[in-house]
């Protein structure tokens, strides 16, 4: 990444084989010897985080953004490989071994894996107390929010990495649950030692680590159905601060690798964000323009399809850990969910999303503020407009599908006029031919 090509990243070359072919889903690691050195020395561990970040930024956000945009017609596919082919046609047949469902679930515990190394052995070494409490803190951040990424796709994950194959599978409110203890204590520990001028140097100076973790700490709360704490974390979040991951030549936007490299696209965007006739959105509306860039294409299953723009059409383009409007879409659809809805609360943060014309990443609707009924449905579907083309290729898609009540999938293979063809994935074949505690696949 542009902003690690430093001693750090040097000595990450030297420990990467190490940290991340031990961390396989049966995380057996006949390198234990030397993961141990890695971890027992200021470089080794600073070098570790890099890495984890690298990892999360690189082969982690692939995962995240190109396996539910498939399933939830974000975007279409333009190739013949099977496993993307496979995703879009959906439905029961869905097989375990498919490579986007397996990379998905292996890659958040190569992540997870990593963070809990770096989280044991933090204290082993001499640190600084700012250096120390930040490399905590975003071990906890990174392992949140690859819990969550799992939580969102797969009906039952597992939360801690297991040496003997037979972690543990919990529900996703458990968790959802996990990962906002997980935040809470990053959030304590910066609290009370605030990140070093040392950390900030060696490990990251794009991610603004306390504001990230208040954001998605909002996520979370949001999507477990804690309303109140939704609204009061997003509240908390500098929305004039900007986080984002930073790529260069060596290490490439991954979504611009999957669409514009090499110069055979995998997928492209559908038009109106995927979205079906009902979800109108006027021309001016700078998301359009942001995004997509209009084409007469179609794709490989004859479906109408854009370029794609956006964060995604350079090889070094930046790609945020969060959009800051997410914070008022969170807001507004938390005031419509609580027990008592605060329906002139939610309108207010609805036309903060429409009307913005100054967001520090370029996502600026920029049109009028919001006109149509003010009932709790009529505004929760205009949340998930927003959402859906405010968090464009964002891996959101399959949970907002989901928790906003849309067309269930009809379970039939090849059903392209479905809003989504799955509600969870199969869990991987990797996992179930190692770990006895697999659940029963879903059904869709």
């Amino acid at each position: 990444m542009k902003n690690k090509i430093n001693k750090y990243s040097f000595c990450f070359i030297l420990v990467a084989m190490v940290l991340f072919s031990s961390c396989e889903t049966d995380f057996n690691n006949p390198n234990a010897a030397t993961e141990e050195q890695t971890f027992s020395t200021r470089e080794g561990i600073l070098a570790a985080t890099v890495g984890m970040q690298q990892l999360y930024a690189t082969s982690g956000i692939r995962w995240i953004v190109e396996t539910p945009a498939i399933t939830t017609r974000e975007v279409a596919v333009t190739t013949t490989f099977l496993n993307l082919i496979e995703l879009e046609d959906g439905g029961t047949n869905l097989p375990n071994f498919n490579s986007n469902v397996q990379g998905l679930w292996s890659n958040m515990f190569r992540i997870i894996k990593i963070a809990e190394d770096i989280e044991a052995n933090a204290n082993n070494v001499e640190l600084l107390p700012g250096t120390k409490s930040g490399l905590i803190a975003y071990s906890k951040l990174f392992k949140a929010m690859s819990i969550g990424a799992l939580a969102q796709n797969y009906e039952q994950v597992i939360t801690q990495t297991n040496p003997n194959n037979n972690g543990v599978f919990v529900s996703r409110q458990q968790a959802f649950d996990v990962a906002i203890n997980l935040l809470n204590e990053a959030k304590a520990l910066l609290e009370a030692n605030p990140v070093s001028n040392e950390f900030t140097s060696a490990i990251t100076n794009d991610v603004k680590v306390l504001n990230s973790i208040n954001a998605v700490l909002a996520r979370y709360y949001l999507f477990s159905g804690k309303y109140e704490a939704a609204i009061s974390s997003a509240t908390n979040v500098d929305l004039s601060s900007a986080s984002f991951f930073s790529y260069e030549t060596l290490n490439v936007n991954p979504i611009y690798s999957r669409v514009f490299l090499p110069n055979i696209p995998n997928f492209k965007p559908r038009d109106n964000f995927g979205l079906p006739a009902e979800f109108i959105f006027d021309g001016s509306d700078g998301r359009l323009s942001f995004y997509l860039e209009p084409s007469n294409e179609l794709s490989f299953n004859l479906l109408p399809i854009e370029n794609l723009k956006g964060f995604f059409n350079t090889l070094d383009g930046i790609i945020p850990l969060y959009i800051p409007d997410e914070m008022n879409l969170i807001i507004a659809e938390a005031n419509l969910r609580k027990s008592t809805p605060d329906i002139v609360a939610a309108t207010l943060a609805i036309n903060e999303v429409l009307t913005d014309s100054d967001d520090p990443f370029g996502v600026n609707a920029n049109t009028d503020p919001y006109s149509g009924l003010s009932t709790v449905n009529a505004l929760l579907n205009e949340v998930y407009r927003n959402r859906r083309a405010e968090l464009f290729l964002t891996g959101m898609s399959l949970e907002d599908s989901r928790r906003f009540d849309r067309p269930t999938p009809s379970g039939a293979t090849v059903d392209l006029s479905v809003e989504r063809n799955r509600n969870f994935y199969p869990y991987p074949e990797t996992e179930r031919n190692n770990n006895p505690n697999t659940p029963q696949d879903p059904p869709i």
